[in-house]
């Protein structure tokens, strides 16, 4: 199911009878940043109804719509990152300094430490984040304390924002050619649940990878 605060078949049909690309781009913003709300109901109608030329989205175009969702997420994306850099990474380093955060085995140099390391290694983190559901919105947060380099981020959230969302878009095209308007939220709603398993999927082989990794034998330096 389509999990939002809001009734998801109501805002469908609104957004299909209202649909225009500052839509698109206002609720990707929304999407993207701490509020929990579904892609899901934005793009594929978008893009459907822009390859129908039906609806109130029949003059826009799928490549636009696919750009101005991305740039959207971009956006949303800035905003948890700004947060977490102003608001989080403050509080995570009074609580490195503070007698539990010691307690717990957690300093200052522990924190510098994780910071140097998501910097170097943030990129593809960010990049895989935004195909995975739950983590798309949240992966801008560990890079905001962290003080990720914001051309960086920028570069890798548009990229996988981009994959997303063309994903998402072809999912709307598809449907253009073999579904009837009323039918739309009901085959959003279905494919929508394979797309999720597919992100869990994708997590699951970055957590194996990274465990591989972790635990794989180390070469010896005197080995040929």
């Amino acid at each position: 199911m389509l999990l939002s605060i809001f009734d998801a078949s109501q805002f469908f049909q609104w957004f299909v009878e209202n649909a225009n690309y500052l839509f698109v781009f206002v609720f990707m913003v929304i999407e993207s940043s701490f509020i929990p709300f579904p892609s899901e109901v934005v793009v594929p109608p978008a893009a459907y109804l822009a390859c129908t030329n039906t609806g109130a989205g029949s003059d826009m175009n799928i490549i636009i719509v696919v750009l101005m969702a991305t740039l959207g997420a971009l956006v949303g994306a800035y905003i948890n990152y700004y947060l977490a850099l102003w608001i989080g990474r403050p509080v995570v380093y009074k609580f490195a300094d503070s007698r539990f955060g010691h307690a717990l085995m957690i300093n200052r140099e522990k924190v510098v430490k994780a910071e140097n390391y998501f910097d170097k290694h943030g990129a593809v983190s960010t990049f895989i984040g935004r195909l995975i559901p739950a983590i798309r919105q949240l992966i801008s947060i560990p890079a905001g304390i962290a003080r990720m380099n914001i051309w960086v981020f920028s570069l890798f959230t548009f990229l996988g924002a981009l994959v997303w969302n063309s994903v998402l878009g072809g999912l709307g095209y598809w449907l253009s050619l073999h579904v009837s308007p009323d039918q739309l939220f009901e085959k959003v709603e279905e494919y929508n649940k394979y797309l999720t398993w597919c992100g869990y999927g994708i997590a699951v082989i970055c957590v194996l990878f990274i465990l591989w990794n972790a635990f794989k034998p180390k070469k010896k330096m005197n080995e040929v």
